[in-house]
């Protein structure tokens, strides 16, 4: 597992709405709402410590907030 430290930049939508592929599930879990598909750049720490420039990826939706982070590459060792 890993948690972010660092405020996420150079945020970029990746997918609105029906353009993602989970939406349904999204919807079903989360409840319904304007879906968005975000990446952007964070420090992450894993729970040995290390701590890793990463690209993350996440969903969103006004109300809900962010769901399910996932890391998509490590940008430095």
């Amino acid at each position: 597992m890993f948690r972010i430290v660092s405020e996420i930049s150079n945020i970029e939508t990746i997918a609105v709405g029906n353009s993602i592929r989970e939406i349904n599930r999204l919807i079903k879990i989360y409840g319904d709402g304007r879906w968005r598909k975000m990446k952007g750049l964070a420090n992450i720490m894993f729970d040995n410590g290390t701590i890793y420039l990463a690209e993350i990826h996440w969903y969103e939706a006004h109300g809900i907030g962010k769901k399910e982070f996932k890391i998509k590459s490590i940008i430095n060792y």
